[in-house]
């Protein structure tokens, strides 16, 4: 068997977030689905970006949030994502590098620019984000090495990534990969829009490839389509592994065969922006599990995680994540 390398590895989108707080007047205005996650494209991200005014940028992109996460719990990330050969993919390089996150990923070349997503953040700690994906869809199969899978304990996939047909592909072969050398694979639902798209596949995925499910409660309940989350929380078990089923302030249920765990949310003193809870919560968890930590330890990290994320602007930790930890856990 190939020796791990990396406790996780996560495939995904890179991309540069654009980060700006705005009211629900400028929402409205610019006709914004308030919560969701919008594809715009690249006119329509030009007007967006000069309309939110000043704002912070960094690296950012559902999975790579989770592993630049994971290596600041002092894990082993690498993560796979197309960025083009421009400033902004080159900046996304250096950022991710940075943290320590391996990114063996070649940029492409074909003149499609790095990807952005543009993030407003309303008083009420909501975040809205319309994403142009850019160099993000050349993403293919012939990005995944499967050497590196091998090598991974835990392959995590984002959902976002799956409107794609090449990164599809890229999907099929990391999974098919993971499951050869005896390896899990992780998936995070990422948004209600994403699952209404591709419902049928994401059930076949969870039914046949997929070992740990992240899904907040309206992704679980779109996912199943129903409006009771004790009845998508029956549906999901014994489809995978593990369902790790986030709920806002009531927490989290993390379900795994016949054992139900419920792990209470972390307090918040003030909740500022949402942007990145769910990333960092999967980093928390699949950085648990990689320590061999018990289901409900592996909660109470992930909680712990996000809790930190929302209690300042912007999707990645600004605390030190592994004193965080070892203060609250021991």
């Amino acid at each position: 068997m190939v020796e791990i390398r990396y406790d996780v590895l996560g495939i995904g989108n890179a991309i540069v977030d654009v980060l700006a707080t705005a009211d629900d007047a400028f929402l409205e205005a610019q006709n914004m689905a308030k919560g969701a996650m919008t594809l715009i494209d690249a006119d329509r991200a030009e007007q967006l970006y000069v309309a939110m005014g000043s704002g912070t940028e960094s690296s950012g992109g559902s999975a790579a949030n989770t592993i630049a996460g994971v290596a600041a719990l002092g894990g082993r990330g690498c993560f796979i994502g197309k960025v083009a050969d421009d400033q902004l993919g080159q900046a996304f390089a250096r950022d991710i590098r940075a943290v320590g996150v391996d990114f063996p990923s070649l940029p492409a070349t074909g003149g499609t620019p790095t990807a952005r997503c543009l993030i407003t953040v309303t008083p009420d700690a909501k975040r809205t984000m319309n994403t142009f994906l850019g160099a993000c869809v050349e993403l293919g199969p012939e990005d995944v090495d499967e050497d590196q899978i091998a090598a991974s304990a835990i392959t995590y996939l984002e959902g976002y990534l799956w409107d794609p047909p090449g990164a599809k592909e890229a999907f099929m072969k990391a999974m098919g990969a993971a499951r050869a050398a005896d390896r899990k694979v992780a998936l995070s639902l990422s948004d209600g829009f994403c699952v209404d798209r591709h419902r049928e596949e994401f059930q076949d995925l969870v039914e046949h490839h997929v070992d740990i499910l992240f899904a907040n409660e309206g992704e679980i309940t779109s996912l199943y389509e129903t409006d009771n989350f004790d009845t998508a929380m029956q549906a999901v078990r014994g489809h995978c592994e593990i369902a790790a089923l986030t709920r806002s302030e009531k927490g989290a249920v993390i379900v795994a065969g016949d054992n139900v765990h419920i792990v209470d949310a972390e307090p918040v003193s003030k909740i500022v922006d949402t942007t990145g809870a769910g990333d960092i919560y999967a980093a928390g968890f699949l950085t648990g599990l990689a320590e061999g930590r018990s289901l409900p330890e592996c909660g109470r990290m992930a909680g712990i995680g996000a809790a930190e994320v929302i209690s300042h602007m912007g999707a990645r930790p600004e605390a030190d994540l592994k004193a965080l930890m070892k203060e609250k856990l021991g």
